[in-house]
Order: C-alpha cells, then structure tokens, then sequence
C-alpha cells in the first residue's frame, strides 16, 4: 500500500512526520507538503503559476518527501499527476494543529488536500488535533495507521472523505469515539479593522465565542473529550458508510487501546 502524506501546516510541522513515521508501518509513505503554512486556503489550486518542488532529506528512514512553493491542493495534484503518477492508494493530511470542525471544513487546507485525493476516487483521511499547544500526535498517528489498515484489508471502502478531528489528549483519558455530523458553526467570521492603517485594511479572524456543539455533530463530540469520525460529501456513500462506521468505530477504539498497550510493553 501507498500512502501520500500532505497537510496546511506546512513541511515542518511535527505532526506531519509523527503521521509519516506511523503510517510508514503499515505502508510505504510519500511526503508533498508545503513549504510553508498554508492554514485557510481550502482546496485552492496555483492555476498557471510555476511552483517550485525541491527533495528534501527526510526525518523518517525510508520516506521519500519533497517541499512544494504551493497550497496542499497543488501537493496533492503534482504528486498524483507528476512526482508518483498511479502509484498512490490512499491518502493522509495532517496532523493538524488545531481542530477542522462545523463549517470550518470548507475553508481548511488540511481538509482541501484530502478532497484533491477523494475526486480522484482514492480513499482520503483528514486528521486534526483540538489544541494548539502542548500537542499529543501519538494517538492521532496511531488512528490514521488503523484507519489505513482498515480501508487496505478491505473493511473500510475506498470511496471515503473521513475528517477525523482528536481531542488533545493521551488515550486513557479519551472518553470514546463516535460517528458524527458536521456542526452548523463556524469560528472564522470574526473581522478586526487595523485602524493603524491607511485606507480600509481588515483581518479575518478566528473568533473566541463559545461553541455549543448539538448531541451528534463534531463539535459536541470533542466537548465530550471523545475522538470524532465525520464522513463528508456523496450522502450515497456517506449514509451506507455511517451504518458501517456505527459497528466498526467500537472496535477500532478497542484496537486503538490494544496497540497502544502493546507499544508500552515493547
């Protein structure tokens, strides 16, 4: 199996490469990323532009990775189309800092990089961390390599868009997983006036009002502490998927402790 890793936090991010090394046991990883922090730009696309890919030395033994001057959508398309063409069976972006929840999907770079791999028929997870600081990616990295197992053997079907979205937390103090909607909020639609300026010269925020997650959706999934599984898009795949997601997700968090467990006594 082959697995192309990408996300908006740019070529550095720490998650990036927890994600790597862990989806590097069970199958052979790529890495197209961008240069830079690429957070907000959805699934945008450099039409037209020259972009600059360049090799870079990779911090998981076996990993090829490149750094591309573009958005995760571009990583995804130059891989796909360029650097590995019909050799990827499944792709992966994140992790990222920060969760992708409610309306917010439709503007995130980590979400936008895994839809360029869903439109192309392949099975695309987005994995995001609810935290900023003082990130914990070991359980995150542990999900996506089940998960990844999973649509490999066959349990899972190919044709799946999952958002998964992970509170900041070691796994014993996790309170369960779920299948979930997305919520109907968004908390980037607060605008600051820089008023130090001259002219008319404003910021897109990320507002601090409180979200109020409804019982089923994203957002109240992660105030409950537990792990959130979103399936988005085609609802011909997405209900049939819910139910299967419903059995499953139960025993992929006992697994999850499993070989969690099996780690510490290695």
């Amino acid at each position: 199996m082959k697995i192309l890793v990408t996300n908006d936090d740019g070529i550095e991010a720490p998650g990036l490469w927890a994600l790597a090394g862990e989806l590097q046991k069970v199958g052979q990883v790529k890495i197209v990323a961008p240069q830079w922090e690429q957070s907000g730009v959805a699934s945008s696309v450099s039409l037209r532009q020259a972009i600059k890919v360049d090799r870079i030395e990779s911090q998981v033994e076996g990993v090829e990775a490149f750094s591309v001057e573009g958005t995760p959508a571009d990583c995804v398309i130059i891989a796909f189309r360029s650097l590995f063409p019909d050799e990827i069976d499944l792709l992966v972006s994140g992790i990222n800092r920060g969760p992708n929840i409610g309306h917010d999907v439709f503007v995130s770079g980590t979400v936008g990089a895994a839809l360029q791999g869903y439109l192309r028929g392949l099975p695309s997870l987005a994995i995001s961390l609810n935290g900023y600081e003082g990130l914990n990616f070991e359980v995150a990295a542990k999900l996506a390599a089940l998960l990844a197992a999973k649509i490999n053997q066959g349990v899972l079907p190919k044709g799946i868009l999952l958002n998964v979205n992970l509170p900041n937390l070691p796994l014993e103090k996790t309170m369960g997983m779920e299948v979930t909607k997305l919520s109907k909020q968004s908390y980037c639609d607060t605008v600051e006036r820089n008023r130090d300026s001259q002219g008319g010269c404003y910021r897109i925020m990320r507002g601090m009002e409180a979200y109020y997650g409804d019982p089923g959706s994203d957002i109240g999934c992660l105030q409950l502490n537990k792990i959130s599984v979103t399936p988005l898009l085609d609802s011909s795949v997405v209900n049939p998927l819910h139910h299967l997601l419903q059995g499953l997700i139960p025993v992929i968090y006992e697994e999850l402790h499993s070989y969690a467990e099996a780690e510490i006594h290695r």
